[in-house]
Order: C-alpha cells, then structure tokens, then sequence
C-alpha cells in the first residue's frame, strides 16, 4: 500500500499521470510498451501506447517479468524511448 500511496501523491504533485504494471512471468514487453492495432475503417495500423508512456511508473515485482519484457522496461529508463515493430517512439 505505501509504495502506491507514494508514487499517487508524487503523480498529483506534478500533476501528471501515474501507471501501475504488475510484473507475471507472463506479461509481454507489449504490454508494457504499446502495440501497432489494425483499424479496419482506416486500413491504417494505430499505436496504442502502454503504461510506460505516464508521467509516473511504479513497477511492481519486476524480476518475475521475462528478459524480454525486462529489457523493454530497461530500454525506455536508459534511451527514454520505446521501440514498438522497430519504430522508436
């Protein structure tokens, strides 16, 4: 509870956004990055970005992620960018 409670209160401090992501052996790095979605009334593909785009991210049980979804995370923290279907963002 405290770790939310702080990273909330440092969110509404600065006025942004904060995003939570539970880390499972099964969480892929899409789902902390983002995903190139097809739309069929466009017949464009639309980037819907992950949590990783908050103002504020609190990362909970990241040694239970897989060393792709790690290297994601790690990835945005050292190049402040997120690289989705080769595309950096």
């Amino acid at each position: 509870v405290g770790k939310t409670s702080l990273a909330r209160a440092l969110a509404e401090s600065i006025d942004g956004t904060l995003q939570r992501i539970q880390f499972t052996p099964d969480l892929l790095p899409t789902d902390v990055t983002g995903v190139q979605v097809f739309n069929r009334g466009t017949d464009e593909f639309e980037f819907r970005p992950g949590p990783v785009f908050a103002n504020v991210v609190l990362a909970d049980e990241i040694n239970r992620a897989s060393p792709k979804t790690q290297a994601a995370l790690l990835e945005v923290m050292e190049e402040h960018q997120v690289t989705v279907d080769g595309t950096p963002r």
